[in-house]
């Protein structure tokens, strides 16, 4: 045996059934690869399996809140264990859209604009007034997998989507809806072995790559590589670098854009990406030539290296 994995799925966010999936396909890859695993559905509660089990390492598979925001990887600091993907600190940034933003900005990064609030009666005609565009996007803050997401382009529909995000989150980013082609940069590795995997161009079958189109077999496209000019995709490419390395994110992240007049602009990071059937990262990491059991066991000997 290689050695004990704990791998975290589950969870309580919106996106348990997803984290499952990913959780349960990480296990399996983990297993064939002769590592001792160990599968934990997270309920909140992490202590007594821990020292059950004394894992050399936890593979984080949970999605959304208490995965994604840095509060399991702040439980397992104090435990003393090490876990794959990104740390307290950066975690929260990333899963917090408006902090974001705000560093998209610090490092001259494309990114749409926006306004964030947490008024429910915010006006449609000032949050115009300040993203000069009358087709929007409203997302709650803090939730990934597209949840609780509106394209909006009039008044009714601005207060239906302010409405639809309060019911996620304390807080709502409205920002700058750009026509263009969605594509995904999945990254790996540290320090100097970070690597660009292909980028990929996702087709939803629907107006916009939401939590179906996200993960229902056949309701989006993924084409490898991304049907973009080789300027664009260069330019993508280190964006998403860009962004990985000034965020000081960890073993693994997929980095979201739209592509606008030949302007990739960051939607959002992913610091643990789905693993599923039909998940992104895997598929790029396909394209680059490394199997999803390749991919699993890479990620996990990259966050054993900062085993004390």
């Amino acid at each position: 045996m290689k050695g004990k994995v704990l791998v975290i799925y589950g969870g309580l966010s919106k996106e348990r059934d997803i984290s499952l999936k990913s959780g349960k396909a990480i296990a399996e890859a983990l297993k064939r690869r002769n590592f001792q695993v160990k599968e934990f559905d997270f309920q909140g509660k992490i202590e007594q399996v821990i020292e059950e089990f004394k894992p050399d390492v936890a593979f984080i598979a949970l999605h959304g809140t208490f995965g994604e925001d840095g509060s399991i990887q702040g439980a397992l600091e104090i435990l003393g264990v090490p876990y794959t993907g990104s740390s307290v600190l950066q975690s929260a940034i990333s899963m917090n859209k408006l902090f974001s933003k705000y560093l998209f900005r610090e490092f001259n990064i494309p990114t749409a604009s926006f306004l964030y609030t947490e008024d429910l009666n915010t006006s449609y005609e000032y949050a115009k007034s300040v993203i000069h565009s009358e087709k929007m996007v409203i997302k709650p803050v803090d939730q990934g997998s597209a949840i609780g997401i509106s394209i909006i382009q009039n008044e009714e529909q601005f207060k239906e989507g302010l409405q639809t995000a309060f019911s996620f989150s304390h807080g709502v980013i409205i920002e700058e809806f750009i026509q263009g082609k969605e594509i995904t940069v999945s990254i790996i590795g540290n320090s100097n072995n970070v690597v660009v995997l292909p980028i990929i161009e996702i087709i939803p079958a629907h107006n916009f790559y939401d939590y179906f189109s996200k993960y229902t077999p056949g309701m989006s496209t993924h084409i490898i590589p991304a049907n973009i000019p080789e300027e664009v995709s260069d330019l993508a490419s280190k964006l998403a670098y860009k962004v990985y390395t000034s965020f000081s994110l960890r073993d693994f992240a997929r980095i979201d854009f739209i592509v606008r007049d030949e302007m990739p602009y960051v939607l959002e990071v992913n610091t643990i990406p789905g693993m599923t059937e039909t998940s992104l990262i895997p598929d790029a990491a396909r394209a680059y030539g490394m199997s999803f059991d390749d991919l699993t066991e890479f990620i996990v000997e990259e966050a054993l290296k900062r085993r004390k």
